[in-house]
Formats: C-alpha cells, sequence, structure tokens
C-alpha cells in the first residue's frame, strides 16, 4: 500500500512499515493540497496538526483513500461520520499515550501547587523572590476531582492516589467495577466542583460550550488548580482568566489552547499559570507505542 505520513511519526514504526513492503511518504499538506493528495494513497496517518475534513473527503473520494489512522487518543481533527459514510474507515490509537499524558497533567499540578512556572521564570530573570514563592501547597491530602475517567483519567488518579490524595472522578459513562478496581468513586459533576482543590479535564471536546465555563467555576472552592491536557475548548480561556485574576481559581495548568498555537497572550503569561505547547503525548515511549500501534492497525488490513 501506499501510506501518507503528515505529522511524523516514530522511526522505528517507519521502518517496520517499509519491511513489510508498503510505501511509505512523509509530508505535510496544506488544507487546500491535502484532499487531492490522499487520492493516491491507500492509508494516511496524521496527528494533531492535519485536519481531514468533508472537504478534503470530498476531493479524496473516488481515489484510493480507505484508512484515516489518528496517531493518538482524540479524533475531532478528522470528520470520522463523513469519512465513514463515504467508505472511508477511521481508527485512533487511544492506549498508547494515556501515560504520558497522565504524568503530564500531574506536573502541572505540582507546578500549581509550588509555583514552579513563574518562580522559574523569574530565577532567569535574575530575581530571588524566595519570600514571594514560599507558599506553596502540598498535593498530599488534597481532593482531586477528574473530569472524564477514561484510561488518562485512570492513570491520573492512581499516580494520585500514590501521593495521598483523595480522588473523585465524573463521566457520563460509568465503567462497571472500576471504582471497586482504582478505590476512586463516581460522584455527579456538582459535587466534584464542590469538593476538589484541584480539578483535571480529560474529556474529548464536546458540543454546546465548555465544560469548565463561569458557571461551574463559581460552583468551585475558592483557591482551586484547574488542569486541562484534554481540548482547548473544553475550558472557558475567558472565564479562567477571570476567576485567576480575581484569585477564585489559585493557578492553572495548560497544554491545550481554543486556538492552537495558541493566541491568547493574557492567559498563557499569566503569573499563574503553568503553560505547556500541546505536548501531552509527546514523550519517546508514546511515540513508539504510537507508532507500534499504528502498525498492527494497519498489518490488519
Amino acid at each position: 500500500m501506499r501510506i501518507l505520513v503528515t505529522d511524523g511519526m516514530d522511526s522505528s514504526a517507519l521502518a517496520q512499515l517499509r519491511q513489510l513492503g508498503h510505501e511509505v511518504v512523509e509530508q505535510f499538506y496544506e488544507p487546500d493540497a491535502l484532499g487531492a493528495a490522499l487520492r493516491d494513497f491507500d492509508v494516511v496517518v496524521v496527528r494533531s496538526k492535519t485536519k481531514v475534513r468533508a472537504a478534503q473527503i470530498d476531493q479524496a473520494k473516488g481515489g484510493r483513500l480507505q484508512l484515516i489512522i489518528r496517531g493518538g487518543v482524540g479524533v475531532d481533527n478528522i470528520d470520522v461520520k463523513y469519512a465513514e459514510e463515504n467508505g472511508i474507515a477511521v481508527k485512533n490509537t487511544p492506549r498508547a499515550s494515556s501515560q504520558s499524558v497522565a504524568e503530564l497533567a500531574m506536573a502541572h499540578m505540582f507546578a500549581c501547587a509550588r509555583y514552579l512556572s513563574v518562580a522559574g521564570h523569574t530565577m532567569r530573570e535574575g530575581k530571588w523572590e524566595k519570600k514571594a514563592y514560599g507558599k506553596g501547597i502540598e498535593l498530599q491530602g488534597k481532593t482531586l476531582g477528574i473530569v472524564g475517567f477514561g484510561r488518562i483519567g485512570q492513570h491520573l488518579g492512581v499516580m494520585a492516589k500514590a501521593i495521598g490524595m483523595d480522588v473523585i472522578a465524573f463521566d457520563i459513562f460509568h465503567i462497571p467495577g472500576i471504582e471497586d478496581q482504582l478505590g476512586i468513586p463516581y460522584v455527579e459533576m456538582d459535587e466534584l466542583l464542590s469538593r476538589s482543590d484541584f480539578i483535571s479535564v480529560h474529556a474529548p471536546a464536546v458540543d454546546g460550550g465548555a465544560l469548565i465555563n463561569a458557571e461551574r467555576i463559581g460552583k468551585m472552592k475558592d483557591g482551586v488548580c484547574i488542569i486541562n491536557t484534554s481540548r482547548g475548548t473544553n475550558v472557558d480561556e475567558a472565564a479562567l482568566l477571570s476567576a485567576l485574576e480575581s484569585g477564585k481559581v489559585r493557578a492553572a495548568g495548560l497544554d491545550v489552547y481554543a486556538d492552537e498555537p495558541a493566541t491568547n497572550a493574557a492567559l498563557y503569561s499569566h503569573p499563574m499559570v503553568s503553560c505547556t505547547p500541546h505536548i501531552g503525548a509527546a514523550t519517546v515511549e508514546a511515540q513508539k507505542r504510537i507508532g507500534a500501534e499504528i502498525v498492527e492497525i494497519i498489518r490488519a488490513l
């Protein structure tokens, strides 16, 4: 088969695909050129940068394309239903990056608790702000509320319990037996909002507005920390910035943004925001696992 890889892929997985006899082309296409290019490939492998929308699918119809693979968890950069209605399958690699994203969420929790981002920044400016940043808090004994209790949320919950946090979770889908298995109870959203010292979002993008908006922030504890490594639109950025400035929210850890690359400088430059440029799955280990899953998907065709 001819396989197009638009956003990069682990080198060992690329080598495996070529050893299996496939022709692999590594090239990024702008949206207006992607659809026509897809006609000449059986499979396209994308990450988050490449968007495969109805316009590209329309251009690809009648060509060779039979499968779109998203290297990662979310598939909101692909018009999945439209692709499938036109005979093009869509697959992803949901297991490969869960640990990496969960660990980044935990890192942002530590950063929010101990001023790691702003304290490091001021030191690089030649300042010694020991007094200003000497009022950190411990994670042990605090309550973590996880919004979206799939693989990533479960990994984070296990780590948080290991350092002595109380963990609760909200999800519209309840996995049978998971509460007893992990010792983490499901609660309703309002209870999670009112009880949690830290809230970490791990849900897919949803229609109908942000999961964390001004109304829900108003139901949270004063001094709560909000972590988002899921999708930028899950948190209302204007509401979050207002809550940071008022002190309702102590700090935020953000890896995702409504616009990417991020354009909301007032938010990502805020001294109480720990920010990273959508690197949740960007570990050596996750990339190898993603590559291995992609190879297995293609083997099964």
